[in-house]
């Protein structure tokens, strides 16, 4: 494994938790009604989410999956047990309410798995950190 491919994790590391932090915090901004909850949610999970995507892509990298749409929603599935998990769980000690943990967590289930796909779908399509790459003819 190359550091240019831990470059490019990094990087997607990041963008995607850019994405998936705004989407907490107004998800648990309206489910609570109060932004500062929802502010509390999303802050923790920068950590928390950051970690665990990183590690996510690192065990991916080491899966010998044709690339390919089927890929994608196998790595979107499996990101998103992950990640509503760490929400429900984050979301329970916040608020103290488990009731709550779980509403947030279901409704993200929907909004993450549909940007965490197209985010797939969009790394799949950029070249930083790829040392070789396939045309986009033989990637689809």
């Amino acid at each position: 494994m190359s550091n240019i491919s831990r470059k490019r994790h990094i990087a997607k590391t990041f963008t995607w938790r850019a994405v998936g932090t705004l989407d907490t915090v107004l998800i648990s901004w309206i489910i609570t009604g109060n932004p500062l909850t929802g502010m509390k949610i999303g802050l923790f999970e920068v950590v928390t989410k950051m970690v665990l995507y990183y590690l996510h892509e690192r065990l991916w990298l080491r899966i010998r999956l044709v690339e390919s749409q089927k890929r994608h929603i196998l790595k979107t599935l499996s990101w998103r047990a992950i990640g509503t998990l760490d929400t429900i769980i984050l979301s329970w000690i916040i608020t103290g309410n488990p009731l709550t943990g779980l509403k947030i967590g279901s409704v993200e289930v929907i909004t993450k798995m549909i940007l965490y796909y197209l985010h797939e779908r969009t790394w799949y399509n950029i070249n930083y950190g790829l040392g070789s790459r396939r045309s986009k003819e033989e990637r689809t």
